[in-house]
């Protein structure tokens, strides 16, 4: 979330900066396009002027050595103001094209000043004065010509340039607006986008943490992507670590309370049962009994020692031994247990149907385990299967190392019916079973057994049926072994 939030930003300050490196661009360009319309207009107004001045002088002219003739200063001064302009216009910047013109405008004004100048200065010859004036004059209405097309030329295109460069302004106008009004809807709408994507992960986990303080460990966190999905990974880790910390919490509960009532049995019954047991036994070898109330008592003695076994199983649970650890061969503990422990069980217990074994064990160094301990395990967990294949099927068994070979994965299936899903997670809570004799208590006393080696174990169904039990235990070295 953080890198999105700081690539907006920098997308947003770019856009926005090249936005002002236009807009500044476009109004100076406007800017100058005024200044250079400026000038124009100005040129056009001098020449304007100088044509005015032109006319003036033209008039001056005619009017001279009539009765109606201005003064010898009026017109000097008229002749010096056309002068004047027309030095004027050069201090403006013109093409080479326009520099000639005006070179040429300035030797025919200098000739119509000379013209004038003659104009003024004869007196006795008449008709030489006429000359003079007829000549000045032709002079000056050509200079007027001259200045008359120019200024006729340059008109409609100094129109079309005024109007295109106020086009321009206008648009510089128009996107200074839009720049107005979309800078802060972009704002906003940046804003908007970054406080949702903030506050909906952050409600999520919210809502998450409410259900999980209320009770739902089974709650995950999902759609959570950047920062905010390491966060709920996090969440969803401490939420499964807390749901096995309760249930093994519950299971301790569990073994307290079982340990109690072990303690209360052991002491009530154990001994009244012995005195029993050895009761019925002596009474059983009696001469007087007969053979059918001799049965009657062995089974009691059989009942008996059942009890006993029972009693010996919750004193286990309630009070396990520690491991002994030695180094061993844990396939080398699964053949032992499957020749020797399973050779009476050739068939499925209570069937008749044929049982077949399938090994793939897989090369495994040695660790250090209770060799007893997990050969318990292994064999509840190899009756159990051949108890769920009455009818026969397969017993498989396979060994291999996983994580880098630091776990050994030990997998027992078989090809029964499978435990109902919404029983799966009971199989190993204390006194559950479902067989019709069990006391509920071998796979809880396998899983405290292979918990104390610092291993899992797990149960699932298998897609073709049946069901696979999955142990895994670290592999531990001897102390000062060599690397």
């Amino acid at each position: 979330m953080k890198r999105k939030i700081v690539i907006g930003l920098a997308i947003y300050t770019v856009v926005f900066l090249l936005a002002g490196v236009y807009v500044i661009r476009t109004i100076r360009s406007a800017t100058a396009s005024l200044d250079r319309l400026i000038t124009l207009h100005q040129v056009e107004i001098l020449r304007e002027h100088y044509l005015l001045e032109i006319k003036r002088v033209q008039s001056d002219l005619l009017l001279s050595y009539t009765q109606y003739s201005r003064n010898f200063d009026t017109v000097v001064t008229h002749a010096m103001g056309m002068g004047r302009l027309i030095d004027t216009c050069f201090e403006c910047h013109h093409s080479p094209r326009g520099t000639e013109r005006l070179n040429g405008l300035k030797r025919q004004t200098d000739k119509y000043k000379d013209a004038l100048s003659r104009v003024l200065t004869i007196r006795a010859n008449t008709p030489r004065l006429a000359a003079e004036k007829d000549a000045a004059f032709r002079i000056g209405e050509d200079l007027i010509r001259q200045v008359g097309e120019m200024i006729a030329f340059t008109t409609p295109r100094l129109g079309e340039i005024t109007k295109k460069a106020l086009s321009e302004i206008e648009r510089t106008k128009i996107l200074l607006y839009v720049l107005i009004a979309i800078g802060p809807l972009v704002s906003a709408l940046l804003g908007f986008g970054f406080i949702s994507g903030l506050t909906r992960p952050l409600k999520v986990l919210v809502e998450s943490t409410r259900k999980l303080k209320g009770g739902d460990l089974d709650h995950r966190v999902a759609g959570l992507k950047d920062e905010f999905g390491e966060v709920a990974t996090a969440f969803n880790e401490m939420a499964g670590s807390l749901k096995e910390q309760v249930q093994k919490m519950h299971r301790t509960e569990q073994m307290v309370v079982v340990g109690e009532l072990a303690a209360g049995l052991a002491h009530e019954i154990k001994n009244p049962m012995a005195g029993i047991k050895v009761a019925m036994s002596v009474l059983s070898e009696e001469s007087y009994i007969s053979p059918e109330d001799k049965v009657v008592l062995q089974k009691v003695v059989a009942e008996i020692t059942g009890l006993e076994g029972l009693m010996k199983s919750f004193l286990n649970f309630t009070k396990p031994q520690e491991p002994r650890l030695e180094p061993v061969n844990v396939n080398q503990i699964l053949n032992t247990t499957l020749a020797f422990h399973l050779k009476h069980q050739a068939v499925g217990a209570g069937g008749s149907g044929k049982i077949e074994t399938v090994k793939e064990f897989g090369e495994l160094p040695p660790t250090l385990a209770d060799p007893t301990q997990l050969q318990q395990v292994f064999l509840n967990l190899f009756l159990n299967a051949l108890h769920a294949m009455p009818r026969g099927g397969e017993l498989g068994v396979r060994t291999f190392l996983e994580e880098g070979g630091k776990t050994i994965r030990i997998e027992v299936s078989d090809t029964g019916n499978g435990i109902r899903e919404d029983l799966i997670a009971k199989v190993f809570q204390p006194f559950f079973t479902t067989k019709p004799k069990g006391t509920g208590l071998g796979l809880a006393i396998s899983r405290q057994m292979i918990e104390r080696h610092d291993g899992t174990i797990a149960v699932a169904n298998r897609p073709g049926g049946g069901v696979l039990f999955t142990i895994r235990l670290p592999v531990k070295a001897e102390v000062g072994a060599s690397a």
